[in-house]
């Protein structure tokens, strides 16, 4: 585990695959089983990149920066794929390693050479990378230095992959923390004027913690969990950690991913939320599913061969166990959409960064189409039983995107992204950020109601949105209880925090500025009138376990909220062109 209160990178462990990948005719010995990159059946679940590959669109002149533990640069399925600027940031005079094995693989997915003999390939197998150890040396002026911002200079870099998210138990107050205002500075600059105005991408995991997390509080850590109805675990079907309580994960210059697995629907472990941008490949950890197939650190006592049964050398096809077929997570969903966003910036090197989002989200699309979301039945303050749909199946927003709380506006199509890329010839408009517009109201949220607590708020901009924030502040005893929607003058309706997370007020904290964001506007106009509603889905039935080998097992949210909660103000802030 990485220190600091934890940026926690995820690679944990899936199984073989056996699913053939056709058209990607090389000689590497397991391209034909990375299921991830196109795999041969009805369900399509892989990135569909043959057709580019086929006529030679491989990441050429995309340089992509991996923000990790580090990277073992020297691997035979990466070497020849290193550029220069990876930086020790522990030790800048030592040459950058991976002790763990969780860079190298997530390079590997990215940018594995093609064609050498050796494992399998890399989704943008001509990409450069870069290395950053981030994840074992966390100060402020090493996140800048590795996201591509120092001092009066931007990296060359176009895209910067983030396989990491945080968990925290609070969100954070935005407005108090100089550190976010620095991060936003900084990505700002370099999405939009690196690489001489054509910007660059940050792709960023969603989080592997659907069911349950490992947290700190203040310096001890503890894994968290949901009781309901005296069972550990059972959280009703919802993400215990929605991702747009991470504030990095809330920020419009990231682009968030979920993962699917290699049937088609939503990783088991996979975070997800109204801040999702898209999904992608990052396969599952049990015993009888499918991981993703990458680069492992060289030799069978390192990285993820070590204490595990080599299946690869035990087929005589990776001898040296130099590759893994058990990465799987939203780290490697990250990868993935890197290695894509390289192909669809090698296609048409004059689009800037921004369109390029643009097309992916065009072309993405709908996968696990049958389903239904979750609906989540409680006890009213009426005593009467009531039903919320706390995440909606696939929607359709007022511009004609789809999408899903899982899955964003959809999966990544790379043919149809390269296709529609090599057809645009003009960027989008320059991006347009409105000041934040602020109702402080006060607004009573009570308890157990589906009335919830109302309000609306008037936008005379007329922006096509990109993306929507959400601030707010809240008074309230019991935040797991809460949901918080958003609903669009055009009748959208974005459910920016579902309920039954991970949140705990433990000193009787309140919320104070926190920032959530929305991508289910996407293509939308900003003007006109705004809702929010807060609903408040408990009456006191729900716990949270908290867990610490010295502390034993600790329960939290034990009694309901005595008061109603108060919304004390929200503020709108919308991006767009």
């Amino acid at each position: 585990m990485y220190v600091k209160h934890a940026l926690l990178s995820f690679c944990l462990l899936g199984t073989f695959s056996t699913i053939a990948v056709e058209n990607l005719n090389n000689n590497d010995p397991l391209t034909s089983h990375q299921w991830h990159l196109n795999a041969n059946d009805s369900a399509s679940t892989g990135l569909n990149l043959v057709g580019s590959d086929l006529v030679g669109i491989k990441g050429q002149g995309v340089t992509v920066t991996i923000i990790d533990g580090g990277v073992e640069l020297t691997h035979p399925d990466l070497w020849s794929n290193v550029t220069s600027g990876s930086i020790n940031l522990r030790d800048s005079n030592q040459p950058l390693v991976d002790s763990e094995g969780h860079g190298t693989a997530v390079a590997g997915i990215i940018a594995a050479t093609e064609s050498n003999n050796l494992g399998g390939r890399g989704v943008a197998p001509s990409a450069k990378i870069i290395g950053f150890n981030y994840l074992e040396s966390q100060s402020i002026s090493n996140w800048l230095l590795s996201h591509g911002f120092s001092g009066d200079e931007l990296a060359s870099s176009r895209v910067f992959n983030q396989s990491y998210s945080s968990k925290p138990t609070l969100f954070t107050n935005v407005d108090a923390s100089l550190t976010m205002g620095l991060k936003e500075h900084a990505m700002k600059q370099v999405v939009l004027d690196s690489n001489d105005g054509l910007g660059a991408l940050f792709i960023k995991s969603a989080g592997n913690a659907y069911q349950q997390y490992n947290t700190f509080i203040g310096d001890t850590e503890f894994q968290i969990m949901p009781y309901e109805k005296q069972e550990r675990f059972n959280n009703f079907g919802l993400p215990f950690h929605n991702a747009n309580i991470s504030a990095d994960n809330a920020s419009f210059w990231n682009l968030v991913v979920s993962a699917y697995n290699a049937e088609g629907k939503l990783a088991s472990y996979s975070s997800v939320g109204a801040n999702v941008f898209l999904t992608a490949p990052g396969g599952e950890y049990s015993q009888d599913d499918v991981g993703i197939t990458t680069t492992d650190l060289t030799g069978c006592d390192l990285g993820y061969n070590r204490g595990h049964d080599n299946t690869l050398n035990n087929l005589g096809i990776d001898p040296s166990c130099d590759a893994t077929t058990t990465m799987y997570g939203t780290s490697a969903a990250a990868a993935n959409t890197s290695g894509a966003v390289a192909l669809v910036m090698s296609a048409n090197p004059q689009l800037d960064a921004r369109t390029v989002k643009h097309v992916l989200a065009k072309t993405a699309r709908k996968i696990d189409q049958s389903n239904q979301g979750v609906a989540l039945t409680f006890t009213n303050n009426s005593d009467t039983i009531v039903s919320y749909s706390a995440i909606d199946g696939w929607q359709q927003n007022n511009a004609g995107y789809h999408y899903h709380y899982f899955y964003g506006l959809g999966a990544i199509d790379v043919d149809a992204a390269v296709t529609l890329a090599k057809e645009t010839t003009s960027n989008l408009p320059p991006l347009k950020t409105t000041a934040w517009q602020t109702h402080n109201n006060h607004t009573i949220i009570p308890d157990a109601s589906l009335n919830g607590a109302q309000d609306s708020m008037s936008s005379n901009e007329a922006l096509t949105i990109e993306a929507v924030q959400l601030k707010v502040s809240i008074d309230h005893a019991r935040f797991r209880d809460l949901a918080i929607e958003l609903i669009s003058p055009a009748g959208t309706r974005s459910v920016l925090l579902s309920p039954r997370t991970g949140l705990i007020n433990i000193n009787n904290d309140s919320i104070e500025n926190a920032v959530l964001l929305s991508q289910h506007f996407y293509g939308e106009s900003s003007f006109g009138d705004w809702k929010i509603r807060l609903i408040d889905t408990d009456k006191g039935n729900s716990q949270t376990l908290l867990y610490n080998e010295k502390t034993g097992l600790l329960s939290m949210n034990d009694e309901n909220n005595r008061l109603d909660g108060v919304l004390k103000s929200w503020s709108l802030r919308f991006y767009g062109h």
